[in-house]
């Protein structure tokens, strides 16, 4: 089993104190008053600007984060994080261009940098993860806001709080960290 640590502080530049974490945490701020550095010791991490696993997303592989306002424009800080579990294996997902798992369906194995040039999809509102963890970006390249999803069934992005969000490329979740 993976260990991953991620170590959060008050002010910037490691500044305040501190909290240390090694799993999910739904609400930072009842460790802390406020959340403007880390520092990623070990793992992959999800860290979000709302409690609860909710509102701007932001991917974090070890290293140190001495300024999140100015890296992301995350103005309130972190207020919750969720652990990225190593996946060693195949990956596989289906995305598909409407809510509910509708319209057109196209199954992805590997990294996908444009869903509009590879599959003439102009749209994904809805995916089933089989195998693996994504990260599914808002604009080509991958690029843009993002989110992190796990192996489940993903039927309206707009109820996760991802309202007005189009994903338009997926990255696998593999030996980044």
């Amino acid at each position: 089993m993976n260990m991953g640590r991620i170590v959060f502080y008050e002010d910037r530049n490691f500044q305040g104190r501190s909290y240390e974490c090694s799993s999910d945490c739904s609400d930072v701020s009842s460790y802390l008053s406020r959340c403007h550095s880390c520092r990623v010791e070990s793992g992959c991490w999800m860290v979000y600007d709302r409690p609860n696993f909710m509102g701007n997303q932001f991917f974090m592989r070890r290293g140190e984060y001495s300024d999140y306002h100015q890296m992301m424009g995350m103005t309130e800080g972190i207020r919750s994080c969720r652990m990225i579990p190593m996946h060693r294996g195949s990956f596989r997902m289906r995305i598909y261009e409407r809510e509910n798992f509708g319209g057109q369906m196209m199954e992805l194995m590997d990294d996908c940098d444009s869903i509009q040039d590879r599959y003439r999809m102009s749209d994904c509102q809805s995916c089933n993860v089989m195998d693996g963890h994504w990260l599914m970006y808002e604009q080509p390249h991958f690029r843009g806001r993002m989110m992190y999803v796990r192996p489940g069934e993903y039927r309206n992005f707009r109820e996760m709080g991802m309202s007005g969000m189009r994903f338009m490329s997926m990255r696998r979740i593999s030996d980044m960290c």
